[in-house]
């Protein structure tokens, strides 16, 4: 391989890897930053420096195209296997709406734009119009995140990106191949027919290959290792394959592909989800990258006052009309529709399907096609952008903002975990316990402790209980496997840093408990440990019963850390921190001790330290 290619494949890869740290750090949507460095390296580093330091064209030449449609399968079965229709069922009325009649009606209402105020053709419109009415989960979850928002709106929002993304991509490839046959010189009702087979031969293609590898799984016939793997290599064979048997059906192959097997029951489902999200991060940072450094100085300018027009009515009347026309008489108030009518940033999969289709069509003849790509990158960027910086202000100045200290998740109802509730609310630090025993809630739900009664194991609570709206989670039930499946399975929303669980054994009669102790179950396979030695449940329950209670110690210029450990009173165990911003800290074993002054220490500690 040449050197110059091995360094363009590195840049690649390593700037929008780089993109989307940045984007966690400062907590700003990904797409931003991503779009934004494959810019400076493409056509900004052009007219600065008179040459592009990233030339994707020039470097791979006619490998480009492929490369960039296989990247874009991958994205859109990764999008295909988040789309469970129970979880769709189970719904409420306002994602059903935004998804059964949002969707119709933002696609009629954005090609109507398109065709009117930016001069585009009807089908290019129409086809553009199914990209721009979709919102993608990567773009929208952070500013959830950001925003602080209740759990009805987050709600809505999270699942309209979820369900609308493969459908917008199913309908603009749909368009796509119409536009396409017309080009090629057949009529509408020619154009119809292939459709019609090209969709059939993508749909079936999809089908089998799901149920195929649904029905290979389940008969054991391929180990868990390889499970992973194999479904990306049949990802890209299903895209290969159905191309082969009638051009530009690989993509509705694939999102078919994805939607059988999300809705399949796997047991495997969930791993193979975070497998595919790990290749489709960085197959979404390379896609972003290339296909913003592709545009070249040309492209960008060919965009008129027409076309930024669109993007303002398409921002400002299209989606909040859309929403308002959708969601009417369906249990959200003024404040709540008017949130979700502003913010609905365009995602990954708009962006990476317009620089493939655009590229297609512009091969077949249509050259009005090739503002498709500037055209959509420009919408995405000033919508995530406008979004990213206003989500947090509008949601405060219309009074949905939760704002206030991090929340904590607490999973088992009982005397210990109440207890330390009831010292964390006396703070307000909001906490909510889940259990799946309803008189074990009751002293909870008396104490007025928001409470989740069900399996936080189940499909149920992953879009009742939102994970995404807590900081931190501490199980603390008496089964020392179920704490740690429970810590494994929210795990990569949460972050294995902030995921704890009581320790298997007891620090306090058995010697300091790590999270590497070979005695406990293996640390990969489970949270932190809770508290620096680590304390196990029945440890826990038999101090509470003997008396233990929390108490509350707050660090100051004068009283730090150290003389708070000092103090003859300090016996017991530091549970959790809250520091001045509001962020809260729970304690494991090997995890320093915060001396910030205003910092607010929770210490689980025997009847003489509290005398």
């Amino acid at each position: 391989m040449q050197p110059d290619l091995t360094l363009t494949i590195a840049l690649i890869a390593g700037s929008g890897i780089v993109a989307q740290w940045l984007a966690w750090r400062l907590r700003w949507p990904s797409i931003v930053l991503m779009m934004g460095a494959g810019l400076l390296l493409g056509p900004i580093a052009g007219l600065a420096l008179g040459a592009p330091v990233l030339d994707p064209q020039a470097s791979f030449q006619q490998y480009l195209r492929p490369m960039i449609a296989l990247a874009v399968a991958v994205i859109l079965f990764e999008g295909g296997i988040t789309l469970n229709f129970r979880e769709l069922r189970d719904a409420s009325a306002p994602v059903r709406r935004m998804v059964f009649l949002g969707f119709p009606l933002g696609w009629a209402l954005t090609a109507v734009a398109l065709h009117y105020v930016a001069g585009l053709a009807w089908d290019i419109s129409f086809m553009i119009g199914a990209l721009l009415t979709t919102t993608g989960p990567t773009v929208v979850l952070p500013l959830l995140r950001q925003a602080k928002l209740p759990p009805r709106i987050a709600s809505v929002l999270k699942w309209e990106g979820i369900v609308n993304d493969p459908i917008g991509a199913l309908c603009a490839v749909f368009m796509f191949e119409a536009i396409r046959q017309t080009a090629l010189g057949h009529d509408w009702v020619a154009a119809a027919g292939f459709l019609t087979m090209g969709a059939l031969i993508g749909g079936l293609m999809g089908f089998a290959f799901g149920l195929g590898l649904s029905q290979s799984f389940r008969r054991g016939l391929v180990p868990e290792p390889m499970k992973a793997p194999l479904v990306l290599a049949a990802v890209l064979v299903c895209f290969a394959a159905a191309e082969q048997l009638a051009s530009e059906t690989g993509l509705v192959a694939v999102a078919i592909f994805g939607l059988v097997v999300a809705n399949s029951r796997l047991a495997s489902i969930e791993e193979m989800r975070r497998f595919k999200e790990g290749i489709a991060a960085i197959l979404v940072a390379s896609v972003f990258v290339v296909l913003a450094a592709d545009l070249s100085p040309d492209d960008l300018a060919a965009l008129g006052p027409q076309h930024f027009a669109f993007i303002a009515i398409f921002m400002l009347i299209v989606r909040p009309l859309s929403v308002a026309l959708a969601t009417f008489k369906s249990g959200l108030d003024l404040k709540e529709t008017t949130f979700i009518g502003v913010v609905g940033p365009r995602g990954v999969v708009a962006a990476a399907a317009a620089g493939h289709l655009a590229a297609s069509l512009t091969a077949v003849g249509r050259v009005d096609a090739a503002i498709l790509a500037p055209l959509v990158f420009m919408t995405i960027f000033i919508s995530v952008f406008g979004c990213g910086f206003a989500v947090a202000p509008l949601a405060k100045v219309l009074g949905l903002s939760q704002d206030g200290p991090e929340r904590l998740l607490i999973v088992g109802a009982n005397p210990w975990s109440l207890g330390l509730a009831d010292a964390l609310k006396a703070h307000d630090i909001p906490v909510t316990i889940a259990d799946i025993g309803w008189r074990r809630l009751r002293q909870a739900r008396l104490n007025g402790h928001d409470v989740y009664y069900g399996e936080v194991l189940s499909e149920t609570a992953d879009w009742r209980l939102e994970p995404a709206r807590f900081a931190a989670l501490l199980a603390a039930t008496h089964n020392d496997a179920y704490n740690a499946l429970v810590c494994v399975e929210y795990a990569p929303e949460l972050g294995r840093s902030r995921v704890f669980q009581l320790s298997g054994f007891d620090g306090k009669t058995e010697g300091n408990v790590t999270d590497e102790d070979p005695r406990a179950i293996v640390y990969t396979a489970r949270g932190r440990t809770l508290i620096r030695k680590g304390r196990g449940y029945e440890g826990l329950a038999r101090d509470w019963w003997q008396g233990w209670t929390f108490r509350a110690t707050r660090l100051t210029e004068s009283y730090t850390l150290e003389d708070c450990l000092a103090e003859p009173d300090s016996a017991g165990d530091i549970v959790l921190a809250q520091l001045p911003n509001g962020k809260l800290h729970l304690l494991g074993s090997g995890k320093p001790l915060p001396d910030t002054p205003g910092t607010l220490l929770i210490r689980f500690a025997p009847p003489e330290a509290n005398a």
